[in-house]
């Protein structure tokens, strides 16, 4: 369809004028036409819209015209309704709030990209991180009260409602913590979106410059005489950039990935924090002292850490302790201890045996079990060929880190007064200290070595000590998670130091002007030019081929 000459939109019966620039296909007295409309509405009885049709474009001039066609656009009818309004104002109220909608969704971009803000997010999250390791985590309320009392407060100020109101007794999973992680991920995002995203949309587009003024602007410039833009762009590609060219001009770049490696920073980021958020919120955890030849159901000991913890079908899983054992240094102490675990389904059937230590957990349908403390659980006794008798060993209290167990084995009748037997001590497993029933010393005996004792008359053999083992159980669907998110961050870290670097070109006359610039790495970049540009081959005019050949031939 035709364009047409003019449209009457607004008002049709207003006189509409277009200066038509003069052009060589015209004849001068052509060069300053004028064309006029001066047209009523066009519309039949329905109200329809604009219809076609041929109006003379003035007396005496017939030939003349100016056509309509109905490609126009219709233009806005007053009187739907009966104000006279119609629809009109509610598209006018539509547009008003999404142009507010847009101004404060950019205001709020603008705000949570500012550098600042994010910097001071990560201090917030890093502070109350090391305030985490401060404070003892996920302890009764009672212990907080004992260690931040009221009547004598840590530093003046700090009492045990600084520790609980706010939830810093589980700081991970405080609404506080979170709620720091979720403003900063919200600030990375709108530093992709307003920042990251424009800048990588800049560096893919080809811009040639046609000014060689503006070539020698940048960072970087250099002029070429005797010198082809063809041969420039070889070298170039030669050195890995990408060249392009249109007519004199030439564009190159290299690195791209570096403006494409914050956006990964950022998104590895959110990653890592997505999934301490998950591991904070959606874990279970547990643990469990398990004298040798018992068992216990997984699900029994785990507790959910947050509102999104959901139990998996393994916590029916039976654990037996087949074995609990150590190993010791030559000094006696304790080098290492295990554990031979065995997995049971709700069937009874097996389906794992393994046998775990410190820092080698078992790992079973989400559930990783972990080695993490010991203890004496019982000694197997003989007196007298009767027996064994299972005694229990209670710790005993002892200043430091170092543990003590003991147990007692009566040698009267329990219903008289005072009544007397034989004490037994251990720090571990290998070796038993026996006391008669005066206090005296009597000897040493090791579990392992079936060797008889005589103490007050009766003879007494040690059979066997059975420990316990602690065990350590949970489950954390953030971990794949932040693994993938770290492994992204130092990926795109090391990504984002490489350059990009940009270099225009124009051939004038037999000229070159050469200019660029680079992100990173300036002086390397200049480095790298001056070393291709002294590979720029020089061109050879005619007369100087001649006299060339004319000299070799002599």
């Amino acid at each position: 369809m035709p364009s047409p000459t003019c449209y009457l939109l607004l008002n049709p019966s207003r006189t509409c004028h277009r200066l038509l620039p003069p052009s060589p296909r015209l004849p001068a007295r052509c060069a300053r036409l004028r064309v006029s409309c001066d047209v009523p509405r066009q519309g039949g009885d329905d109200g329809g819209g604009p219809k076609r049709g041929v109006i003379p474009a003035g007396p005496g001039k017939g030939k003349k015209q100016v056509v309509f066609f109905d490609a126009a656009p219709p233009v806005a009818q007053q009187g739907d309704g009966e104000d006279g309004k119609g629809k009109a104002p509610e598209v006018k109220k539509d547009g008003a709030a999404l142009r507010a909608l847009r101004r404060t969704t950019k205001r709020t971009l603008s705000v949570l990209s500012n550098l600042l803000l994010a910097i001071t997010e990560m201090f917030a999250i890093a502070g109350l991180m090391a305030l985490g390791t401060v404070i003892d985590q996920g302890e009764a309320p009672s212990h907080y009260f004992e260690q931040f009392p009221e009547d004598n407060p840590v530093f003046g100020f700090i009492t045990w409602r600084w520790i609980l109101t706010p939830g810093f007794d589980h700081m991970f999973s405080s609404p506080v913590f979170l709620g720091l992680l979720a403003l900063l991920a919200a600030s990375l995002m709108a530093c992709t979106f307003t920042t990251q995203l424009p800048m990588v949309k800049v560096a893919k587009r080809w811009s040639f410059m046609s000014s060689g003024g503006s070539i020698r602007k940048q960072d970087f410039a250099e002029s070429l005489p005797r010198a082809s833009i063809q041969d420039l762009g070889v070298i170039l590609m030669g050195a890995g950039y990408e060249v392009f060219t249109k007519g004199p001009s030439l564009y190159a770049f290299k690195g791209l990935a570096g403006r494409y490696a914050p956006i990964g920073v950022h998104v590895a980021m959110i990653f890592v924090m997505a999934g301490a958020t998950l591991s904070a919120t959606g874990s279970f955890k547990g643990s469990v002292d398990v004298p040798q030849g018992l068992n216990f159901v997984i699900g029994d000991i785990m507790k959910p850490k947050g509102i999104f913890s959901v139990a998996p079908d393994v916590f029916n899983t039976e654990v037996h302790v087949n074995r609990f054992y150590m190993e010791y240094y030559d000094s006696g102490e304790v080098s290492q201890f295990y554990s031979d675990l065995s997995l049971f389904d709700l069937d009874g059937k097996e389906v794992m045996r393994r046998t775990i230590k410190v820092n080698d957990p078992l790992r079973y349908g989400g559930i990783t079990i972990y080695q993490t403390d010991w203890g004496f659980s019982a000694l197997q006794v003989k007196k007298n060929g009767e027996g064994p008798f299972n005694l229990a060993m209670a710790p005993l209290q002892l200043n430091g880190n170092k543990k003590l167990y003991g147990t007692f084995l009566p040698l009267q009748d329990s219903d008289s007064s005072g009544v007397k037997g034989i004490s037994m001590l251990a720090r571990d497993l290998q070796s038993i200290v026996l006391y008669d029933q005066d206090g005296k010393f009597v000897g040493v005996r090791r579990p392992s070595s079936k060797l008889p004792i005589e103490i007050n008359g009766n003879e007494i053999l040690i059979e066997d000590a059975i420990g316990s083992t602690g065990l350590d159980l949970k489950t954390d669907p953030g971990i794949p998670i932040v693994y993938a998110g770290f492994g992204a961050l130092m990926l795109t870290t090391c990504i984002s130091y490489l350059s990009h670097a940009q270099l225009w070109a124009l051939q004038d006359g037999t000229t070159v002007v050469v200019g660029g610039k680079s992100n990173r790495a300036k002086i390397e970049f200049s480095d790298e030019m001056n070393r291709l540009l002294n590979k720029v081959p020089e061109l050879v005019s005619v007369g100087e081929k001649t006299v060339d050949n004319k000299s070799s031939t002599a």
